[in-house]
């Protein structure tokens, strides 16, 4: 990506955080999968990304993760690329991923924490987005 695969785009670094929450409980659900894919194709956020990068993100991302210190390196990443007023965002798309199947479990719950602390979300607002993502994703 730009030159080097290891430089995000703010919008790459989204993506990522979604793939990355995806990624957390080592099996990736279709339903994770269409979640990301819904996200990307209808938020304004998105309108001008190149479709074709998402599966180039996703590599990186999967390449990133094998690294001993992955976690702090995608972080690092991140912060590089994504301005602080999106920070917010990016909890919640990670949120919205991680909630789509239905189920939140242990990993994800333990990697939300972590994108928390690393991007630094006030505790409060990341209840508020959390109940958000929550009552999105009921089910009967």
């Amino acid at each position: 990506m730009n030159n080097n695969d290891t430089i995000l785009s703010p919008q790459d670094s989204l993506v990522a955080i979604m793939i990355a929450i995806s990624m957390s409980e080592e099996n990736i659900r279709t339903s994770e999968l269409l979640a990301i894919q819904q996200v990307v194709n209808h938020l304004p956020i998105f309108s001008d990304y190149d479709l074709d990068r998402v599966r180039r993100v996703a590599q990186v991302t999967f390449d990133i993760f094998e690294e001993e210190d992955g976690l702090d390196v995608l972080f690092g990443l991140i912060r590089n690329a994504l301005p602080e007023k999106l920070y917010e965002t990016a909890y919640a798309f990670a949120c919205d991923i991680a909630a789509a199947d239905g189920q939140i479990y242990q990993t994800e719950l333990r990697l939300l924490e972590e994108i928390r602390y690393e991007l630094k979300i006030d505790r409060l607002f990341a209840a508020a987005i959390e109940r958000g993502a929550r009552a999105r994703h009921m089910m009967l």
